[in-house]
């Protein structure tokens, strides 16, 4: 099985964020779940050779928003980009990556929901408590509501066709934070607000999710 990470190098990195961290923390976790992930080192080569060469069986993003002044993807990419989006390949996207390609519409409908900005935001991050809201799916198979240390994002703009996971309260209304969405061509999206720095892994429900999260789009895949 070829399942890519997409994760934060050059210039899809960001001050914010440890993606060095991260993307360690999530081939780790990966290769708990029997998945294991090859990190690309450079994002916009990966999704110009999707263009036109065979497409990996399952993609993870893990990425910034490119602060370089350049379009986002690359005009070389762009293609492949859209290819891989608009196929039946089975992603997960974490956290920032919500923000990545900022104002395309075949990411939002491709994720389910992005960051807005001017509107969304997250409370300091820390220690905090999350909800499962579903527990009937793959993805959250015996997990209950659990603690970690992470930011949580409020505010997204989540399509209704979702299947919300995850949750958070926060000014009185309750956010998405983790979900499921079938994409209009036909590939399965989980995205997961969550996963900021490094000690979001440090907890034990938190990479079960994402271990589940990582067989349960295997099997789509497969």
């Amino acid at each position: 099985m070829s399942a890519l990470l997409l994760g934060g190098t050059g210039r899809w990195t960001d001050p914010w964020h440890p993606f060095a961290d991260t993307n360690r923390a999530l081939v780790d976790t990966a290769a708990d779940a029997g998945v294991p992930l090859t990190s690309v080192h450079d994002v916009d080569q990966a999704l110009e050779r999707f263009a036109s060469g065979p497409l990996p069986d399952l993609v993870v993003w893990n990425l910034g928003l490119p602060r370089d002044d350049q379009p986002v993807p690359l005009p070389g990419a762009d293609a492949g980009f859209r290819r891989l989006l608009h196929s039946t390949v089975p992603m997960l996207a974490l956290h920032v990556s919500s923000t990545s390609f900022a104002g395309d519409p075949d990411w939002e409908r491709a994720l389910g929901g992005v960051w807005v900005r001017g509107v969304t935001m997250h409370p300091p991050s820390g220690p905090c408590t999350v909800r499962v809201v579903d527990a009937g799916h793959p993805v959250t198979a015996g997990l209950e509501d659990f603690a970690l240390d992470d930011e949580r994002y409020s505010y997204q703009r989540v399509s209704p066709d979702v299947r919300v996971l995850v949750d958070h309260a926060h000014e009185g209304r309750t956010h998405p934070l983790v979900w499921v969405h079938e994409r209009p061509g036909g590939g399965t999206t989980v995205y997961s607000g969550l996963g900021h720095a490094a000690a979001s892994f440090e907890s034990a429900s938190h990479r079960r999710l994402l271990g589940q999260a990582l067989r349960f789009l295997a099997g789509r895949a497969a």
